[in-house]
């Protein structure tokens, strides 16, 4: 229900539809009860009917007049011209009903790509929204194939049902009504068996979903192990461990192999088991109607007799494809669970209904007694401080101190467990989150690049960018000159995660990406860190330029590079145990003192 729902905003293209494939139906229909007066008339049974009977809208009325109207042709010319003129309209009642039955599926295709294309774009959008969190507990891989395998299984199962549910109910419906008028004691004696077959069905249907529901999970471990493979393939070489790996994966996808059989088998039994149980129903109905046709009190002639098998044998069909579809929706049911456990996540980090704009940053962020709390564990606690705008405040500590988590809290990318965050006067929870972020920039130990031109990525996040003011970034961070000797200069791709730049170019990208944003508050996570001495010289110096006239947080290990810094903050187990100049924390002969000792200084 939760899949059909995205049906709603296409209801006028699902109601057309309905519409045509009710068409489809009675045209098919009429086209079978044809037979009734063939028969009659090939076998000398149907009485002409001489005096035109008084229409109204019932059946024995409609019936009663296409009987004189067929006994006229029969009078005027003759039997086989008659039988030729019934030829002609089935062969016409079959093309309109086919005809119908297009346009049924015709108005139903962008209905089905219509959905599918909706639940792609709203579970894009929530994992944009999720916070950082959510993504720590669960694996990439899988999250891909929520995306991917669970939206196509959607599509393939339920989707691919979408026609078959609308239509063929009317199908069996209206067979049934019309079964019920030809011969009601032959019709409930049918409905008697229906209750077994639903049983038998809808067991087979419910381990088939939980049998679609590992499948799925199991697809999820395949693609997570295949990215940390892509991942990681330089270590996977290094360490030998590539026989390792490949049993692994062998062994991951012989289980999915072996669950994938079991699901193909229950579901491919949806066919034939409908198909026998409808032949059984239809030898019942042989013995039981041809027991009314020849019994001293018969109630049904042999011609009606013969239309009631033809007409009932044609209900087999939706009956069968109703019964794949259902067998479709339960194969597709574990996908769509999936895909809703992703659209229900709780979005830890939520804005406020009013929040208020923020555009500039004019006074100060205020960290009162900050404290969080991740998995049981206090990262963070009772953190007192005040950066005023314009200064530089440098986080050095021992890994696992608290740095990168202090800094992450400022974005919102977690919330605080305790205390507030305040950036002139106001806590950041009052803000609107797109434009809190828009206040910062942040470079990071990582380069984050995308598989894109190199304009692209420093224009990142922004519209209609002027080449100009690129390229005036570029010159900023010392990245210019690399730029204009690759190959098609500021529009080549740079590969995956910028994989054909240097560990530093890639750096310097980054970096021109936040100076084109131009941010009042920077925030560098270990920008140097991981640069041999040319590199960092050249970051080190874009930095510089970056830093001019903005409040900075900078987190570093190498503590050269944050001497001037207005105030250095020593973080040791998610506490400020040190705090002040570079001069003034090295006379307290502390931990920053320590730290200093274990780096060699220029």
């Amino acid at each position: 229900m939760r899949i059909f729902k995205y049906v709603i905003p296409y209801w006028g293209l699902a109601l057309l539809n309905i519409i045509f494939n009710i068409f489809s139906v009675l045209f098919s229909l009429v086209s079978l009860a044809m037979v009734v007066p063939f028969l009659g008339l090939l076998f000398g049974t149907q009485k002409l009917v001489i005096i035109k009977p008084a229409f109204e809208l019932s059946v024995n009325s409609v019936s009663g007049n296409f009987n004189y109207f067929i006994s006229k042709i029969i009078l005027d010319y003759g039997k086989v011209d008659a039988l030729i003129f019934i030829c002609i309209l089935v062969v016409i009642l079959f093309f309109l009903k086919n005809f119908f039955r297009y346009m049924a599926m015709f108005y139903l295709a962008p209905v089905r790509n219509g959905v599918v294309k909706d639940i792609r774009n709203d579970l894009y959008e929530k994992i944009l929204i999720l916070p950082l969190s959510y993504y720590s507990e669960q694996k990439k891989g899988d999250i891909i194939a929520r995306m991917t395998t669970d939206v196509q299984e959607v599509e393939w199962s339920i989707m691919s049902s979408l026609e078959m549910i609308f239509r063929d109910p009317l199908n069996i419906v209206i067979f049934l009504i019309t079964l019920m008028i030809m011969s009601s004691q032959l019709t409930l004696f049918v409905l008697i068996l229906l209750p077994f077959t639903a049983f038998l069905i809808g067991r087979i249907g419910k381990s088939l979903k939980r049998s679609s529901d590992k499948v799925q999970k199991k697809m999820g471990v395949i693609l997570s192990v295949i990215e940390e493979t892509l991942s990681g393939l330089r270590i996977i070489k290094a360490f030998n461990a590539i026989d390792y790996s490949q049993n692994k994966f062998q062994k991951i996808n012989t289980n999915y192999t072996k669950v994938m059989i079991r699901v193909y088998r229950k579901r491919d039994l949806a066919n034939p088991l409908s198909e026998f149980i409808g032949a059984l129903v239809l030898v019942v109905i042989m013995w039981f109607g041809g027991k009314l046709v020849l019994g001293n009190n018969a109630n049904i002639s042999p011609e009606v007799f013969i239309a009631y098998v033809v007409i009932f044998s044609q209900l087999i069909v939706p009956v069968k494809s109703f019964v794949t579809a259902y067998y479709n929706i339960q194969k597709g049911a574990a996908s769509a669970e999936r895909i809703k456990q992703v659209l229900d996540a709780e979005e830890v980090i939520e804005e406020k209904p009013d929040a208020i704009a923020i555009k500039e940053f004019q006074k100060d962020i205020v960290y009162n007694n900050v404290s969080f709390t991740y998995e049981k564990e206090e990262v963070l606690s009772n953190v007192l401080l005040t950066i005023e705008k314009g200064k530089t405040i440098a986080l050095v500590g021992p890994s696992g101190g608290g740095k990168s988590t202090m800094v992450d809290l400022l974005p919102r990318f977690y919330d605080c467990t305790k205390g507030e965050i305040i950036i002139d006067g106001t806590p950041i929870k009052d803000y609107k989150i797109s434009d809190l972020r828009g206040l910062m920039g942040i470079v990071t130990q990582e380069s984050i690049l995308f598989n894109d031109t190199v304009f692209n990525n420093i224009a990142f996040g922004l519209y209609n960018v002027e080449e100009e003011k690129v390229v005036e970034a570029a010159r900023i961070a010392n990245a210019h000159e690399f730029i204009t000797e690759l190959e098609n200069g500021y529009h080549t791709f740079i590969g995956d995660r910028g994989c054909k730049l240097s560990g530093g170019q890639r750096q310097r990208l980054s970096i021109a990406r936040a100076i084109l944003k131009n941010p009042p508050i920077l925030i560098l996570d270990e920008a140097t860190s991981s640069l041999d001495t040319e590199s960092e010289r050249l970051v080190q110096d874009a930095l510089e330029k970056l830093m001019m006239n903005r409040t900075s947080i900078v987190i570093a290990h190498r503590l050269s590079t944050i001497q001037h810094a207005d105030e250095i903050i020593v973080l040791q187990k998610g506490e400020i145990v040190e705090r002040g100049k570079h001069a003034e924390l090295l006379e307290k002969n502390g931990i920053y003192k320590k730290l200093c000792e274990l780096q060699s200084f220029d």
